[in-house]
């Protein structure tokens, strides 16, 4: 039988040793699920099959329909993690979030991994842990909450899809200083899901609370790495 939460105590009412508990579970499982993206990740760019399908995926309207997946994918995980009652069932959606993830990232981990190279590429994920902790950091000790940033990462992003929808019906490239946008508002994000994970989670949600963080973390990388090839 699986394990059912019953805690639902806020983490902002809990006690010093609860908030840093849940914390640590909150970040081991942001860290735990980026190490299994980068196991999937790495036994995808060995499949011939998985890399001549990433070849496909971008191939003219392809690209539409893969992120029309990726969408619907990432809603029912983000879903199944939020309503489920069982341990079990919430981190089968965090793995289905992942394995997305590793799926969408394949197209760009083989253009990275040609035109980078291994040693380049590991440092745009160094540099992206590195944000990612300090943006964490910052609002961990100032305590600020960031939840008015709802709406601007809600219209920011809802901006950006446009622009690539667009760039990919006709045909333009979207550029450096979108890549750097899109930084920015991955950073927003951080904040944001920082903030959530201090005073909007129960106990019990650090599963939630860390698929928020996982996300947004890997919003930051694929703009990063971006960024990186651009300069290239």
């Amino acid at each position: 039988m699986s394990e059912i939460i019953i805690d639902h105590e806020l983490v902002a009412n809990s006690t010093s040793v609860e908030k840093a508990e849940f914390y640590k579970k909150t970040y081991a499982h942001v860290a735990g699920a980026f190490l299994v993206f980068l196991v999937l990740e790495g036994l995808f760019l060995n499949i011939g099959f998985m890399r001549d399908l990433a070849v496909q995926m971008t191939q003219g309207m392809s690209w539409l329909i893969v992120l029309g997946l990726f969408m619907l994918a990432t809603t029912q995980a983000e879903k199944m993690v939020a309503r489920a009652t069982s341990i079990n069932k919430q981190y089968l959606g965090l793995f289905i979030y992942v394995l997305a993830e590793a799926i969408i990232f394949v197209p760009l981990m083989m253009v990275a991994m040609a035109y980078l190279g291994t040693a380049v590429l590991m440092q745009a994920m160094i540099l992206t842990i590195a944000l990612f902790a300090g943006l964490s950091a910052v609002v961990l000790i100032t305590k600020k909450d960031f939840s008015f940033m709802r709406s601007i990462i809600t219209v920011g992003s809802i901006i950006a899809l446009g622009l690539i929808v667009a760039g990919i019906i006709f045909g333009f490239d979207l550029g450096l200083w979108f890549s750097g946008a899109m930084v920015l508002l991955a950073a927003g994000s951080i904040l944001y899901q920082t903030s959530n994970m201090i005073y909007r989670y129960s106990n019990d949600q650090y599963v939630l609370a860390s698929l928020g963080l996982f996300a947004s973390f890997m919003l930051l990388l694929w703009y990063i790495i971006q960024i990186f090839l651009s300069r290239d």
